[in-house]
């Protein structure tokens, strides 16, 4: 029974890895001029990772259970406890979730950004300028 947890674990960090190098380039798009083209297909692979990576947690407490710990990072602390394979891959998944939640983060600053970017740029459009400031057909400005 152990053996399968260890294995939905080991599996868990592949798929967080995978979603921390999905995050990277992400980033990367958000910071491109045009990301647009780009977004689309991560957007759906970061949903089919988000789904793998769920079912994985729902096995993982299911395994949790069946040895007779608790679901989640309690039941995780305590089977790591008592061996040493787990405990290891406990740590990557871990440290890896840490670092992914961080590029999460900081891929919603540069959205926002963008964002207020793109509000402010149409704000400005949207300001209607005095006709006076505008030349007419014959290159004259009106009413001077």
């Amino acid at each position: 029974m152990k053996d399968a947890l260890l294995a939905t674990v080991t599996e868990e960090v592949a798929a967080v890895l995978a979603f921390e190098a999905l995050l990277a380039h992400e980033e990367k798009a958000l910071i491109a001029a045009q990301p647009l083209a780009a977004l689309p297909e991560i957007i759906g692979e970061k949903t089919a990772l988000t789904e793998r990576i769920s079912g994985l947690e729902k096995e993982r407490d299911a395994h949790l259970n069946a040895l007779g710990f608790p679901g989640g990072f309690a039941g995780m602390e305590a089977a790591a406890e008592g061996d040493a394979r787990i405990a290891e891959q406990w740590t990557l998944l871990c440290a890896a979730a840490r670092r992914a939640k961080q590029g999460n983060n900081n891929n919603g600053v540069l959205i926002r950004t963008r964002m207020e970017y793109n509000r402010k740029a149409l704000a400005a459009l949207q300001v209607a300028p005095s006709k006076a400031g505008f030349y007419g057909p014959d290159g004259r400005v009106p009413g001077v």
